[in-house]
């Protein structure tokens, strides 16, 4: 029991930092171009995270480590700039619903690349997480024949927005497995650290060094790029802790949590309606974490 609290208690918070990095980039940084985007959510944690990496002694990185880095690292970035173009241009409640089907399809990705299984009470769990999160974009589709179940389909050939997240779900599936196949070859601590020192030069590289506009806009709205880089390291700390404990499916469905924690933010900061609906889908959600930590 200890150990389940300990983990979920992890992927709570990483759930909630993550929601607010979200918001502050969707409040502060709408008019950013996506790939400045990244570079600030991967650039500036990059930097907050170079102490950490640097006060703890590194282990040998074996050729096996490498390899799984290889393979991570582009999608990371495609996978965030799609992210960020998402949430840019769509609304919060459009967007982040999409990402609750990322534990679906780790419950494939993990067992292909990790041999990691779920129980039936677990699968049953991380479908009352996706059904939650299925419900919370119903509003999306309601019209001149009222609400329809079918909604969110028809919402993804309307809203660029709600694509683009299901993608980045899919490319998450396999981020997450990949990144934690490489996380067994250290320790959590050092490997977080490691990984998004690793995306934040990978970022400034791809991003500023093509154009010089980018680190122009570094300079602007410091206060707001220090509270989002230090809410994503705080999300990667607490992610890779988190992770190292349990399968990818249920830890990922649980972090999925943040999808409620983006709901508050986007009805109290930017006034979007149906919080009470949305809430009470949200509660399949609990209902969901609740038999995977049961």
């Amino acid at each position: 029991m200890l150990a389940s609290m300990h983990w979920i208690s992890l992927t709570l918070l990483s759930a909630f930092f993550l929601a607010t990095a979200d918001t502050l980039s969707k409040r502060y940084l709408s008019h950013y171009r996506p790939g400045e985007l990244v570079l600030v959510r991967f650039g500036v944690s990059g930097i907050l995270l170079v102490p950490l990496l640097l006060w703890q002694p590194w282990p040998q990185l074996s050729a096996v480590f490498w390899g799984w880095i290889v393979v991570s690292l582009p999608l990371e970035l495609i996978a965030m700039w799609l992210y960020m173009l998402a949430i840019r241009d769509s609304p919060l409640s459009l967007t982040l619903p999409y990402l609750a089907f990322t534990p679906v399809f780790n419950t494939l990705t993990g067992y292909l690349l990790l041999g990691e299984t779920v129980s039936w009470t677990g699968f049953s769990g991380i479908l009352l997480v996706v059904l939650g999160a299925w419900l919370l974009n119903l509003k999306a589709a309601q019209g001149r024949t009222g609400l329809n179940v079918l909604a969110p389909f028809r919402a993804i050939t309307r809203e660029r927005g709600s694509r683009l997240m299901l993608v980045v779900a899919a490319i998450y599936s396999l981020t997450s497995v990949t990144s934690k196949a490489a996380m067994l070859q250290v320790t959590p601590g050092f490997f977080g650290a490691f990984y998004f020192v690793l995306l934040g030069t990978a970022s400034v590289l791809l991003f500023a060094s093509r154009d010089i506009s980018s680190w122009h806009a570094l300079g602007r709205h410091r206060v707001a790029h220090l509270g989002i880089g230090l809410f994503m390291a705080a999300m990667v700390v607490a992610h890779f802790y988190a992770i190292a404990h349990i399968e990818v499916a249920y830890m990922v469905a649980v972090k999925r949590t943040s999808l409620l924690f983006g709901l508050l933010y986007g009805a109290w900061l930017f006034g979007e309606t149906g919080l009470r609906k949305n809430l009470l889908a949200g509660l399949l959600m609990v209902l969901g974490v609740f038999l995977i930590v049961s």
